[in-house]
C-alpha cells in the first residue's frame, strides 16, 4: 500500500480529508449534500474482490465509520452508499448524506447538476471535524 495514489479525476470534485488503516478519506466539495469518498489504498483494486477477505472487512467497518461521520457533517435522513466506478475505476465507496427536503430527494445525486462547493470556512470546519473522526 506504499506506492498507492488516488486517480487524479478525484482532485477535480474532493478535497483529501484523512488517512484510516485501509483508506484514503476524501470530502466531496458540493454544499449539496455531506459527502464522503473512501479509496482503499490497494493498488490496482477496481472491485470488491480485488480486496483480500480482511481488506473487505475493514472496508465495511469504515464504510460504516464513514456514515456516522456524514451524519455529523449535515442534517441527514438517509445514508446512500454505493462503489459504482463507471466513471473513475479505482475501487472506492460514495457515502452520501440525503434529505428528504434536499434538491434531487429521492433521486440519485450522481452527474446531477452543478456541485456547490463549500465556502473557505465551512469547508475548513468539516475537513477539521473528518480529521477527528
Amino acid at each position: 500500500m506504499t506506492d498507492f495514489r488516488p486517480d487524479p479525476a478525484f482532485a477535480a470534485g474532493s478535497i483529501a480529508a484523512a488517512e484510516w488503516p485501509l483508506c484514503h478519506v476524501r470530502l466531496q466539495d458540493d454544499a449539496r449534500f455531506p459527502w464522503l469518498i473512501l479509496i482503499p489504498r490497494v493498488e490496482g483494486a477496481v472491485e470488491l474482490e480485488d480486496l483480500s477477505v480482511e481488506q473487505r472487512a475493514v472496508l465495511m467497518e469504515e464504510t460504516v465509520r464513514a456514515g456516522a461521520l456524514v451524519r455529523r457533517l449535515g442534517p441527514v435522513d438517509k445514508l446512500n452508499v454505493g462503489a459504482i466506478g463507471n466513471v473513475t475505476a479505482q475501487l472506492h465507496v460514495h457515502v452520501v448524506g440525503r434529505r428528504r427536503d434536499d434538491g434531487l430527494w429521492p433521486d440519485p445525486v450522481w452527474g446531477r447538476g452543478p456541485a456547490v462547493p463549500y465556502a473557505d470556512d465551512e469547508r475548513a470546519r468539516l475537513l477539521d471535524l473528518i480529521a477527528g473522526g
